[in-house]
This record gives C-alpha cells, structure tokens and sequence, in this order.
C-alpha cells in the first residue's frame, strides 16, 4: 500500500506582471488502487498541480509538503519522482524527433527499474500493450509522437502506463481532443492497468464523459486554486448537470 500526500500546497507561476499563485493551498490523499477525479473551470489550477507534482521547473512550490510513503516528493529530481513511481501522462504530449518509440519504451523503462528488460519478452510486451491500444505495430519504430494525430499521442502515453506500471498516474485531461472510440479505448488501457496493479489514479478533466469509463472512487473539485467541494461520484453526476455556476462566486472565470 502506497500514499501520495499533499498538504497544503501552494504553487506560483512566474508572469510578465511577476509572480502569480495559482494553487493556495490544497489538501489531497491518495492510496493505492484509488482513482480521484479532479474537476473545475479553466484557471483553477487543475494542471498546475499536475505539473507541480512532477516537477515542471515553470511552476515554483512557495509552501507546502508533497510525500510518496513518506519521501519528500519536491526534495527529489523530475528523473527521481519517475523512479520514485510518479507518472505524468500530459495534456500536449511532446514530439521527440529522432529517437524511436521502442527505444524510448525501453530506455524508460530500464532508468525506472534499473536493469535493462530482456529484448525478447520486451518486445512482446510491446506488442501485445500496442494491439490492445489498437495501435499498428509500424508506431514503435516512428519518432516519439512526430506526426502523431491527437488521439495517437494519448495511446501512447497510455502505452507508456501500461508498460512502466507506476505507482501513481497523473492523467492530465488525457480526453482532450479525443473521439468517442479514442475514449473508449484509452480508457480500457487505464482500467486494465488498475484491474491488475494496485495504481492510484488522479484523473484531470473538465467533463464527465471519461468518468463514463473510468469510475472514480472520489471527486474534488477545484476553485481559485483550491478544493472546493468533495465528494463520490455523484458529485460528477451533479456537476453535468449544474455545471460551475455555483462556484462563479469565488472569481473563477470559465
């Protein structure tokens, strides 16, 4: 059993006006085999505490404690929390010209676990994880994410779950921009890595449509930086049908 704790968190952002604080303290526990939805309106600080917790060098930790089974999570290096067992999967996955997806895959994955996988059951791994994605075969040797569609990147970051199996998963909006049959089958990639591995999830999103998928086992929704309203998934059904105006009153602008 893992934690990921975080304790009143507060996070600035450096601007052309000077710095900005985006988070203003937020609390937030997550245990093995949990799934978290975090909800809100554009500027409430959803992805900045994704960014934060990975170590984005943008956003600066003014106060606060982040802890993974008790390690201090903002003592430690970007490489160091991947170790660790933090997972990012990003909004706007980055292209990588020049280094093919099966080496990065397995580069990954060796820094992670500290010995190389052996090729043979690497490669099979792969190819099974990719057929399940529905990605054809000919992406392992292609660039990381160049000339990927939107709905390619997002399998690939799911790709890279399912292979580096970490202890925790921050998915930041990985819906974006996704089709419904893109949905549906980046979300089966997440629910096969929590049927068989104990991995907490915090799920970003703005929508419920993926907590369709993926059910969650609690909800938070973020305002002005911090959480607001908690609650299960009813919380969510809630929110499509009222939306956030009753949360406008803190000085959110959606």
């Amino acid at each position: 059993m893992s934690t990921l704790e975080i304790r009143d968190l507060h996070v600035s952002v450096e601007t052309k006006e000077g710095a900005k604080q985006i988070l203003r303290g937020v609390n937030l526990s997550v245990s093995s085999g949990e799934t978290h939805a975090i909800m809100g309106p554009n500027g409430s600080g959803k992805s900045t505490l994704a960014y934060s917790l990975a170590g984005h060098p943008k956003y600066t930790v003014t106060s606060g404690t982040v802890t993974l089974d008790g390690e201090d999570v903002l003592a430690m290096k970007v490489d160091e929390r991947a170790r660790a067992g933090l997972f990012l999967a990003m909004q706007y996955p980055v292209e990588v010209p020049g280094v093919s997806v099966t080496n990065f895959l397995r580069t990954a994955k060796t820094a992670i676990d500290g010995q190389a996988p052996k090729l043979r059951t690497w490669t099979k791994e792969v190819k099974t994880a990719m057929e399940k994605l529905r990605m054809d075969e000919s992406f392992a040797a292609r660039s990381v994410n160049e000339g990927f569609s939107g709905g390619e990147k997002k399998r690939h970051e799911i790709l890279q779950l399912e292979l580096l199996a970490p202890k925790f998963a921050i998915l930041d909006e990985t819906d974006s921009g996704l089709d419904v049959d893109a949905l549906r089958i980046v979300s089966e990639g997440v629910n096969r890595v929590k049927a068989t591995t104990d991995i907490g999830v915090l799920l970003i999103t703005h929508y419920t449509r993926i907590l369709r998928y993926i059910t969650p086992d609690f909800v938070h929704v973020f305002v002005d930086g911090r959480v607001a309203e908690e609650g299960g998934p009813e919380l969510a059904d809630r929110l499509e049908d009222e939306g956030y105006d009753r949360f406008l009153g803190s000085g959110v602008t959606v």
